[in-house]
């Protein structure tokens, strides 16, 4: 008997991640590059992004990472991110749009317009820009996986995150809305909803011992998420293994929002 075991293989795919030099983009641009794809590195910073494509391709000892780098709050420059991906190596299969930005901490009735703006157009509105410009690739293959990166914090309010929270609940409208448009043409979108994970993006967050009982104790696999948490998940949504998957919350929690 034959047994099949390539349902996580991902060779001879192309990935494109944003805010892939650090952190969760980090872990999920080396795992996808470990089970076989060809991965785009991209953030606001080019030696970070090309220090972490040396260490994947070190990694996988060949080279599978490129890194370009782009600000996900100009269209003009995702236009020439989608671009460069395609010319340099070809169709994307696979997008994990992941950077975002969190500008305020405080109260809705605090934050001044301008970072309410920032907050959505680099959020929200950038992944729309982003999903439209890879879309025709999967389209024309009649496959592809969209993930994009929102957060638990959409499941609930905040006295200090509102408009951050707010626009990573529209990232899952979105989802819903793109999955229904593509679905019929073959082309999934998710929705990644992570819970408190150690980055530096949520340090404020994680780094004070009284919070970091307060959380832990309410989480049932009574720790943090690390970035290296979502490794599996981001294999599994580029992969047939999730062939079945699309316009779903993918919520990576340790267990803290099973109520949600």
């Amino acid at each position: 008997m034959s047994v099949n075991t390539n349902l996580f293989d991902l060779t001879g795919q192309v990935a494109l991640i944003t805010g892939a030099s650090k952190g969760m983009g980090k872990s999920m641009a080396m795992a996808l590059a470990e089970h076989g794809s060809k991965v785009v590195v991209s953030s606001r910073k080019l030696d970070q992004c090309e220090a972490t494509a040396n260490e994947i391709n070190e990694a996988c000892e060949e080279d599978r990472a490129i890194a370009l780098a782009g600000n996900i709050g100009y269209k003009e420059q995702l236009q020439e991110l989608v671009d460069q991906t395609r010319e340099q190596l070809g169709p994307i299969d696979t997008l994990i749009s992941n950077a975002g930005i969190n500008p305020f901490y405080g109260s809705m009735s605090d934050i001044p317009d301008d970072a309410f703006d920032k907050t959505m157009a680099s959020n929200v509105k950038s992944n729309h820009w982003l999903c439209q410009m890879v879309a025709p690739d999967m389209i024309a293959k009649g496959r592809g996986s969209i993930l994009i990166t929102s957060s638990t914090g959409a499941f609930s309010g905040s006295e200090t995150l509102g408009t951050y929270n707010i626009s990573k609940l529209a990232d899952i409208a979105l989802v819903r809305n793109l999955a229904l448009e593509w679905g019929p043409k073959g082309v999934r979108v998710n929705a990644l909803c992570p819970g408190l994970i150690r980055t530096d993006f949520a340090r404020a967050l994680w780094d004070n011992p009284e919070a970091a009982a307060r959380v832990t104790s309410q989480t049932p696999l009574r720790r943090f998420g690390e970035s290296d948490d979502f490794k599996g998940i981001a294999v599994y949504v580029a992969s047939d293994a999730s062939a079945y998957v699309t316009g779903q919350a993918l919520t990576v929690c340790g267990g803290a929002h099973m109520w949600s």
